[in-house]
C-alpha cells in the first residue's frame, strides 16, 4: 500500500498523469512495478528486444541515442529525466530504433503495454499527449495551470476574453438613411437621447457614423449648413465588426484607432452597436477606460499618476486567463497612447516642428513586447534640412528629444542604461544620416554593429510622418540581400546565446551571485527566439517587427522554421506568460521587478514546458549554426 501511495503522489505531479481523476490515477499506480538501473546499464538496445513497458523515471537520467548504418558513430538524440518518459516508440512501433542508457543510478516505473493501451483507449488526452510529445500540444494545459497557481484562482471574470461582442451589443437605437440631413440626424439622436448615430446605406450595411463631438466640432465651430447632407460631416468608413468577433479584438480595434463607437453586423447588415461604455459594463474597469484616462489629460501632471495606474490593467487580464500575447498588445496599445500624449505635450510646448519628423520605438517597444515598463527605447528620424537650416533643426529637435526623455521618466519609463533613446544626439538625426547608419551597420558588421542592428532594426514608427520610417525600412531591405556577411554575423550573435539545456538534458541555472538557482527569462527564455524571428524575417525581406507578426509572415515560405511558425509561437507565448506572472507576482508583493525565476517555483509540467522550448531554440540554432557556418566563430 506504501509504494501504491507513493507512485499515486508521484504520478499525479507529473504529466500527463497528473491529468487522471483520483480513481484512475490509483488503478493505474496498482499496474505499476519498478526497476533499478545502475549507472551505465543498457535499458533498450538498438535493434535489440522491444519494450513491453512505458518507462516513467522516478530518479536519475536515461541517454537516447542510436547509430545510424553505414557511419557506426552514435549520435545523440535525447536526454530524460525525472518525470519523463521512455519506450513508447519501441513499444507501439514493434522495433527498437534507439539505444537507452543510465547515465544515473535510474529508478523507474514500469507501466505494461496492455494496460497503456488500455488507458490511451479511454483518455484521448494521454493518447495526445504521449503520441506527440511537444510544446505544441500541451501549452494551453500549461497555460491553465499557470493560471491556476496564480494570485487570481477561483475567478470567473473572464468575459472580455470569452464573450463574443453579440452577445454583449445594443440595438442601434438611432439609425439614419444617407440622404438624410444633419439638422434630421441630430433631431434623430435627440429624440433617442443618443450620443451616436449610424449612417446605413440602400442595403443597410454601415457606411458612417456621426456622433456629438462631429455636431460640436464639424458643424457648431465650424459654421457648416445643418440642411446640408450627414454624408458630408460623417466619419468614414465606420469601424464595423461581425457579431461573433471576440470582445477581446474589439476593444482592441478601438484602442489602436481611438474610437467609440462600434457598429456590429450579422451577414453584413446592421444589428447593434457597441461602445467604451459597453465594455466597462462588462469588465468594470477596461482597457478603454484607461485609454480615455489618457487622452483626457492635458499636462505632464496629469498623465504622470493615470500613465503609472495603467500598469493594473494586467492583474485584471492575468484574472481574465489572457494570453501572453494578448496582455502584450493592450499594455502596447496603452504605452503607445502615453507616449504620444506627451509628443503631443512637446509639440505644444516648443512650438510646431521646423520639419517633419517620425517618433520611432525600438526593441521591445517596437515589437510590442514590452510587459511591465523597463527603459525607454526611441529614436528620432526628421527630414534632410537645408545647409541654412541645419543648426536650427538639430537645436530644436535637440529640446523636443530633452523634453520627451524627462516627461516619459515622470511616466514610469526609465531611461535606457545604454542611452538608446533619441535625446542622444546620436539617435535623434536626419534620414541621410539614419540611411548612413544602417548602410554601415550591415557593409562592416562589427560586434557592436550587430548590438546596434538588434536594438535599432526592431524599430516602428509611433507619431508624426510614418513616411520617413518606411523610407527608412526600405532603405534596410534594399541593402541586406547584397550583404550576406551580415546575415551571418547576425546568425553567430544568435547561436551563442544557447538555452541553458544542461548536460543531461536538465534545465540549467544560475550557479552564482544575487540570482543563485535563477533563470533569466527574458535573456535565455525570450531572446533566443526573438532573434531567431528577427534573422529569417530579415534574410526574407519581412518589414514587420515584432516577433509573432514575423513568425507568422514566415509560415509556409522557405525558410528553415517555415515548418516550426506553431511550435515556436507556442514556445515564445508559454515563456512570455510565465514572465509576466513572475514579474506581476514580485510587483504585488513590493519587490523590485526582475526576470529570475526559480524552476522550484514551478510545476513539473512547466518545467517540462520550458525544456521542451529550450530544446525547440536549440534545434533551430543547431540548423543556424549548419547554414551560417563558414560565418560561426
Amino acid at each position: 500500500m506504501v509504494l501504491i501511495d507513493d507512485a499515486v503522489r508521484f504520478l499525479s505531479q507529473i504529466p500527463p498523469f497528473q491529468f487522471l481523476e483520483g480513481p484512475v490515477l490509483r488503478d493505474v499506480s496498482k499496474s505499476l512495478t519498478m526497476e533499478f538501473y545502475p549507472k551505465g546499464t543498457v535499458i533498450l538496445q538498438q535493434d535489440g528486444p522491444v519494450s513491453e513497458f512505458l518507462r516513467i523515471i522516478q530518479k536519475g537520467v536515461v541517454k537516447i541515442s542510436l547509430r545510424p548504418k553505414g557511419t557506426g558513430e552514435e549520435v545523440v538524440s535525447d536526454f530524460r529525466e525525472r518525470g519523463e518518459t521512455f519506450g513508447l516508440v519501441s513499444l507501439m512501433g514493434g522495433h527498437q530504433k534507439t539505444t537507452i542508457v543510465a547515465m544515473q543510478d535510474t529508478i523507474c516505473y514500469l507501466l505494461p503495454k496492455d494496460r497503456l493501451h488500455e488507458l490511451m483507449g479511454s483518455h484521448p488526452a494521454i493518447t495526445e499527449y504521449l503520441l506527440q510529445f511537444h510544446l505544441t500540444k500541451y501549452v494551453e494545459m500549461t497555460s491553465r495551470e499557470i493560471q491556476g497557481k496564480s494570485l487570481f484562482l477561483g475567478s470567473s471574470d473572464r468575459l472580455l476574453f470569452t464573450a463574443q461582442v453579440g452577445e454583449i451589443c445594443r440595438p442601434a437605437a438611432t439609425i439614419v438613411p444617407l440622404d438624410a440631413t444633419v439638422r434630421q440626424t441630430a433631431g434623430r439622436m435627440a429624440e433617442d437621447r443618443q450620443s451616436a448615430a449610424l449612417v446605413v446605406g440602400s442595403t443597410g450595411e454601415p457606411v458612417g457614423i456621426v456622433t456629438d463631438s462631429d455636431l460640436r466640432v464639424k458643424v457648431v465651430a465650424k459654421g457648416h449648413s445643418i440642411d446640408a447632407p450627414v454624408s458630408q460631416i460623417m466619419s468614414r468608413p465606420v469601424i464595423a465588426v461581425d457579431e461573433k468577433e471576440p470582445c477581446f479584438e474589439v476593444v482592441l480595434r478601438m484602442l489602436h484607432g481611438n474610437i467609440h463607437h462600434v457598429a456590429v453586423t450579422r451577414d453584413g447588415a446592421l444589428c447593434g452597436v457597441v461602445t467604451n461604455h459597453d465594455f466597462m459594463v462588462l469588465q468594470g474597469r477596461s482597457p478603454l477606460a484607461f485609454s480615455e484616462d489618457i487622452e483626457k489629460q492635458t499636462n505632464l501632471e496629469g498623465l504622470a499618476p493615470v500613465s503609472r495606474n495603467s500598469l493594473s490593467i494586467i492583474g485584471a487580464l492575468l484574472r481574465e486567463g489572457a494570453r501572453a500575447v494578448n496582455i502584450i498588445r493592450i499594455i502596447s496599445e496603452l504605452n503607445d497612447r502615453v507616449v504620444r500624449k506627451v509628443l503631443e505635450f512637446a509639440e505644444r510646448d516648443l512650438g510646431p516642428p521646423p520639419l517633419p519628423y517620425c517618433w520611432l520605438a525600438l526593441g521591445s517597444e517596437g515589437r510590442k513586447e514590452q510587459t511591465f515598463r523597463t527603459d525607454q527605447d526611441n529614436a528620432l528620424v526628421y527630414a534632410d534640412p537645408t545647409e541654412e537650416q541645419r543648426e536650427e533643426v538639430a537645436a530644436y529637435f535637440h529640446r523636443f528629444a530633452e523634453f520627451m526623455r524627462n516627461g516619459l521618466v515622470s511616466c514610469g519609463f526609465e531611461p535606457c542604461p545604454a542611452d538608446c533613446m533619441a535625446s542622444n544626439p546620436a539617435w535623434c538625426q536626419p534620414l541621410s544620416v539614419w540611411r548612413g547608419y544602417f548602410s554601415d551597420w550591415i557593409s562592416a558588421p562589427t560586434p557592436k554593429a550587430i548590438l546596434n542592428s538588434q536594438i535599432f532594426f526592431d524599430f516602428r514608427p509611433l507619431h508624426g510622418d510614418e513616411s520617413l520610417a518606411w523610407e527608412l525600412r526600405e532603405h534596410l531591405g534594399r541593402l541586406i540581400p547584397d550583404y550576406p556577411l551580415f546575415l551571418g554575423f547576425l546568425a553567430n550573435m544568435l547561436v551563442k546565446n544557447r538555452p541553458p539545456i544542461g548536460f543531461f538534458g536538465s534545465v540549467a541555472v544560475e550557479r552564482s551571485g544575487e540570482h543563485k538557482h535563477g533563470l533569466n527569462l527574458k535573456v535565455k527564455g525570450v531572446t533566443p527566439f526573438v532573434d531567431i524571428a528577427r534573422l529569417f524575417a530579415l534574410e526574407q525581406g519581412v518589414r514587420l517587427s515584432s516577433t509573432m507578426e514575423r513568425l507568422e509572415a514566415l509560415r509556409g515560405g522557405s525558410t528553415l522554421i517555415s515548418d516550426l511558425v506553431d511550435e515556436l509561437e507556442y514556445a515564445f507565448e508559454f515563456i512570455a506568460l510565465l514572465r509576466i506572472h513572475h514579474q506581476y507576482r514580485l510587483m504585488e508583493e513590493g519587490k523590485p521587478i526582475d526576470n529570475f525565476i526559480h524552476l522550484d517555483s514551478l510545476s513539473n509540467l512547466e518545467r517540462q514546458s520550458l525544456k521542451n522550448a529550450f530544446r525547440l531554440a536549440l534545434k533551430v540554432q543547431d540548423q543556424v549554426m549548419e547554414r551560417y557556418k563558414s560565418f560561426i566563430i
